[in-house]
């Protein structure tokens, strides 16, 4: 049977909605969905979704910042046979976002498996019916303590791993990311799953978001809610803070690597997808993760087949380097893929990236939204371009809702951000931090 597909036609656009397999949001392209991948994606499962993009879609497929993947242009005949082959590949979790490290399970450098507490996470949710409680945006992070972490996705709740005494722990955070996230504490790792059930059965109970029962009520729901676990008085790990850049080889458990690429402004073509499959093969990879960041990893590769691998990615144009200028500009899908922007946002991108290479630096980012709403980046960055009716907005050390120190034309807002960059030092002005 496929997939029910639910009547879009009254829901308004806005930042925030969640375009699930089998609640798709109408774009400008079409129906966009989302799919949260269920760790590593085999090879020929990948190869089945890049066919299944231009066979219901237009062929565009997306990795989010939080390591999503979004499939564009499908219709209402389209999205349920879409849904239905994404079903048959096993590829999606269907329960509330749980978002573990990218080499969860895998990373020599880990302290403990997230993919495993995810796993029981899940269970435990499902015993309890708590998803179609809770709101659809409430997510989870569950960071492992490697290096490759997860310090700046924000979510309702946080666990992170440390160690304490010889014995590992888990940190429980509110709110955000590592940064501005509510401590609660440090807990026994065995009592993780309880606890985060705890906290979710607050949220479902509320049908609200972390942040807001916070805002509402203050904190102390949470903190009676972990009465039943004693807290573990541990002194914060004083570990270099993780890195969220999977550009790169990252070397695995079991002796191989995983290569890590982008896709330019976070999209790819279908067919160059498949493509990149074909060299991941060659270099010995068995399965696909995405990252956070908009990036792929290829796990297994082998280290004497990765330099191929990674001249065959930059060919078909994804990001391979670090240092890439097209890592330093995010943009949102943009006019006509939007119906919500005024502006060509993506298609614009690689222009500016070039035109501003020269000033572009790491820690700098060029953020150019279609509309005001800001989906590609909700945070502040060092530039922030808003699209309107009659041209563009620039937003210094802000976001897309900020005020806006300048307006200029499409066809100059290139040479614009090129001359800004050059004439401004972000860096000291206290530009925001990619």
């Amino acid at each position: 049977m496929s997939a029910p597909v639910r009547n879009i036609s009254a829901v308004p656009p806005r930042r925030g909605v969640c375009p699930g397999l089998s609640e798709p949001l109408s774009t400008g392209d079409g129906l966009l969905v989302r799919i949260t991948p269920a760790g590593t994606i085999a090879l020929d499962a990948f190869a089945a979704l890049c066919a299944a993009a231009p066979a219901h879609g237009n062929g565009i497929i997306e990795v989010t910042a939080r390591g999503s993947i979004q499939v564009r242009g499908l219709s209402t005949q389209s999205a349920p046979r879409f849904a239905d082959a994404i079903a048959a590949l096993g590829i999606a979790a269907d329960s509330v976002p749980i978002v573990c490290n990218p080499l969860a399970g895998l990373d020599v450098a880990e302290i403990f498996d997230p993919s495993a507490f995810a796993a029981a996470l899940r269970r435990a949710l499902a015993e309890q019916s708590l998803d179609a409680r809770l709101d659809p945006k409430v997510s989870v992070v569950v960071d492992s303590g490697a290096p490759l972490g997860l310090a700046r996705i924000a979510a309702d709740i946080r666990v992170r791993a440390d160690v304490s005494d010889g014995e590992t722990v888990l940190r429980l955070a509110l709110g955000g990311d590592q940064a501005n996230a509510l401590e609660l504490g440090v807990i026994a790792a065995d009592d993780g799953v309880e606890a985060v059930s705890r906290l979710l059965l607050i949220l479902a109970e509320r049908g609200a978001r972390a942040r807001d029962v916070i805002a509402t009520e203050g904190a102390a729901c949470f903190g009676d809610a972990l009465a039943f676990a004693p807290r573990i008085t541990a002194k914060r790990s004083c570990d270099a803070p993780p890195s969220s850049e999977a550009i790169g080889l990252h070397p695995l458990r079991d002796g191989s690597f995983a290569g890590g690429i982008a896709l330019a402004f976070g999209h790819a073509e279908a067919a160059a997808l498949e493509n990149l499959l074909d060299a991941a093969a060659a270099a010995g990879a068995r399965g696909l993760r995405t990252a956070p960041n908009r990036s792929l990893l290829a796990i297994g590769v082998a280290r004497e087949r990765a330099a191929p691998f990674f001249a065959a990615a930059a060919q078909l144009g994804f990001v391979t380097c670090t240092d890439d200028p097209r890592r330093h500009v995010i943009a949102c899908a943009g006019a006509p893929l939007c119906a919500s922007a005024h502006i060509a946002a993506r298609a614009i991108a690689p222009r500016i990236a070039a035109a501003a290479a020269p000033n572009l630096h790491a820690g700098l980012t060029v953020h150019i939204s279609g509309c005001a709403k800001g989906c590609a980046r909700p945070g502040a960055a060092a530039l922030t371009v808003v699209g309107q009716p009659g041209g563009c907005d620039l937003v210094a050390n802000g976001s897309a809702r900020d005020a806006p120190f300048a307006a200029v034309p499409v066809h100059e807002l290139a040479a614009a951000i090129a001359t800004y960059l050059r004439e401004h030092d972000p860096a000291a002005e206290g530009a925001n931090h990619v």
